[in-house]
């Protein structure tokens, strides 16, 4: 990791209020997977390009969000039966700015992401008060219905483009857990570039140059994979080789 650590030092730092202007709750993403050790070389080559987010003292930050879904994953099965319209639900921690919020996904059919949240206390396994107002508010689903299904925890490295409206965040050291299982993802990475509009990309440029194709899965979606044995994803496996080439 001392070369990571290197690679970041690099980067002119920017604070979470100077973030303001490039929240983009309404988006596109693209996303690109790889390996860890591919990650200081990538940086290198984008460093005068952006800028990166400290907080804390910190340029990693850790994030513990707990997703909810149907007894029967209906959330999940509209992602891997490609539906758009599709939503995510959870609470999300932000553990090195100790934020925590109720947070709402939502990829319509015209591909773009859309999120909504509310700031919480804390995060919590039950949907009520603020919550559920906010689920009848924005979606079509029915809160008693959802329940906790999976922790999606990583630490996350966010690029903010110095001269557009776009940033990149790097996910690496993924764990997904429930009441029974327990899974590590230590040699993947998970980058994804939010853009309010599709447009050239410092980073898309580097992932081109070295063959990183476009392409990835949801944490969500790779949480429940590696956890619930008995869940369908026929649609997932091209994905899932993909990612297995790349880990190994």
């Amino acid at each position: 990791m001392d070369a990571l650590f290197q690679a970041l030092l690099r980067f002119e730092p920017i604070s979470l209020e100077q973030m303001d202007n490039v929240r983009l709750m309404d988006r596109t993403d693209t996303k690109f997977i790889f390996r860890i050790e591919q990650l200081p070389i990538f940086l290198g080559q984008i460093s005068g390009h952006y800028r990166i987010l400290e907080v804390a003292n910190s340029r990693i930050s850790r994030y513990e969000t707990l997703y909810f879904d149907t007894e029967d994953f209906q959330l999940y099965l509209k992602h891997q039966n490609g539906k758009l319209n599709r939503y995510k639900v959870r609470y999300r921690r932000y553990v090195e700015s100790d934020l925590n919020f109720f947070e709402i996904k939502f990829k319509n059919n015209r591909g773009r992401t859309i999120k909504d949240r509310i700031r919480r206390n804390g995060t919590g396994y039950k949907i009520e008060d603020e919550v559920q107002h906010l689920i009848h508010e924005k979606t079509p689903l029915d809160p008693g219905s959802l329940i906790p299904k999976l922790w999606v925890n990583y630490s996350r490295i966010t690029l903010v483009n110095k001269f557009s409206r776009e940033r990149l965040t790097i996910d690496v050291n993924l764990n997904f857990r429930n009441e029974a299982a327990n899974k590590y993802f230590n040699n993947l990475v998970i980058a994804e570039v939010k853009q309010e509009k599709s447009s050239p990309s410092p980073f898309i440029r580097v992932m081109r140059q070295n063959h990183i194709r476009e392409g990835s899965i949801s944490k969500y979606c790779l949480g429940v994979i590696s956890l619930y044995e008995q869940v369908k994803k026929n649609n997932f496996k091209p994905r899932l080789l993909i990612m297995n080439k790349v880990m190994s």
